[in-house]
């Protein structure tokens, strides 16, 4: 079994476990959640599968994505732009974001976790969690530039 059929399968059993009823078009939302690496918006999902299920709309899309955050399988990330993007929730890890395309890339430095524990001890402050990105111009960007 693959890393992503087994994601796959936890994250079904999860939904199970919360009493959310497992559609065909959740199934394949939440697939396609894990096996993108994109960090898709609710439209790329939706054009992604429109051919799959024809009856589908992109209220259905944003309604199953609001599940599967509450539920806290997914992260919604809003990075400034108009359209929130949805990353599949594995570990916690950072984005690299291109300022020309909007790419983004997962970025993993394990080092920052005790970003947060330096702020309790410097502060006081109970923290809950914390968010970083960085910002740049990705290698596709890049050569497109060199030519």
């Amino acid at each position: 079994m693959t890393v992503s059929q087994t994601q796959l399968n936890e994250a079904l059993d999860s939904l199970k476990d919360t009493g959310v009823r497992i559609t065909p078009q959740r199934h394949a939302i939440l697939e396609y959640l894990i096996d993108s690496m994109s960090h898709p918006t609710a439209d790329d999902i939706y054009k992604a599968l429109e051919g799959k299920f024809p009856n589908m709309s992109v209220a259905t899309v944003y309604n199953n994505l609001r599940v599967f955050r509450e539920v806290g399988l997914i992260k919604e990330l809003t990075y400034g732009d108009s359209s929130s993007r949805f990353d599949f929730v594995t570990t916690n890890h950072y984005h690299v974001i291109c300022q020309n395309c909007g790419k983004i890339v997962d970025f993993h430095y394990p080092g920052l976790d005790e970003v947060e524990h330096l702020a309790t001890h410097v502060t006081g402050f109970k923290i809950s969690h914390h968010r970083m990105e960085i910002y740049g111009e990705c290698p596709d960007c890049s050569a497109k530039e060199a030519h």
